[in-house]
């Protein structure tokens, strides 16, 4: 068992438990935290935390842990005792009610949201090199989102792109199932379709359009060095309009025992493909 570092919590009884709603009418403080309250997402699982903290320390608000993590979390415990960060060592029950799920690993945290970026910043500090990126039009599941974030980690996607009205955001349940994934790979958010597939065209991408049925063999196609797999809603598939405004039409040929793979299997095949044609 490791050495438990001391809690700003610790040292402040007042702050031992989260700060109750005040009713006050908000003044120019308050409207920032509660600002910043809607931006805050709540994390839990391991892997996603330690990449929050790998890579964006200054966004966390707030710790909680059981004792079993202790010293696998000492370096995140001793950077928050120093900025003055709070966190709490709890029970597991107290954690599966911070995070609404069993699936916590020990571990919560509150951290600020990266905001997502516009397509024109994404494309002027994008390197000359092959990318592939991934439009997810409609894509709604959060645990598809998050192994569709994992495979994409993995795989090096340069970024996921979200429609101009999409509702797509990365939740808890994401996060943990990407097991850090969400932390490798940015979110971009797009404008009108029309203006975007321009600007991407612009660029060198060409956009692919992922069906069931009726597309080329992604096995056999041609790949683009710089592509954009756009995949559809579960179900319901991608917007037709957005499909045939694609440069190609992309299937992933099976043995027909089943209809086709779900959107995150499918985005891990397409996305290894891809990478196989670099290597």
């Amino acid at each position: 068992m490791g050495t438990k570092p001391p809690s700003p919590w610790d040292r402040h009884p007042s702050r031992s438990r989260p700060e109750r709603a005040h009713r006050e009418r908000p003044t120019d403080s308050n409207a920032s935290m509660h600002a910043d309250h809607k931006r805050e997402l709540r994390l839990y699982g391991l892997n996603a935390v330690r990449a929050v903290f790998a890579r964006r320390p200054e966004a966390i608000r707030k710790v909680y842990l059981n004792e079993a993590r202790i010293p696998q979390l000492q370096a995140l415990l001793k950077w928050c005792a120093v900025h003055r960060i709070g966190y709490r060592v709890v029970e597991d029950a107290d954690l599966q009610k911070l995070a609404a799920s069993s699936h916590h690993e020990g571990v919560v945290a509150d951290v600020l949201r990266e905001p997502a970026q516009s397509l024109l910043t994404w494309l002027q500090a994008l390197s000359s090199d092959r990318h592939c990126a991934l439009w997810l039009d409609g894509v709604g599941n959060p645990h598809n989102l998050g192994a569709i974030l994992r495979s994409a980690a993995h795989f090096g996607v340069a970024a996921i792109l979200l429609p101009q009205h999409s509702s797509l955001a990365l939740s808890g349940a994401a996060a943990r199932v990407a097991e850090g994934g969400a932390e490798a790979v940015p979110f971009v958010q797009l404008g009108e379709s029309v203006e975007a597939i321009a600007q991407l065209h612009a660029a060198g991408f060409a956009l692919a359009a992922t069906v069931v049925a009726g597309g080329e063999d992604v096995f056999a196609a041609e790949l683009p060095r710089r592509l954009v797999y756009v995949l559809g809603a579960e179900g319901e598939g991608m917007d037709r309009g957005l499909a045939a405004d694609c440069d190609l039409r992309l299937s992933i040929v099976g043995s027909g025992a089943v209809e086709s793979l779900n959107v995150a299997s499918a985005t891990a095949v397409l996305l290894a493909e891809w990478s196989r044609r670099g290597a």
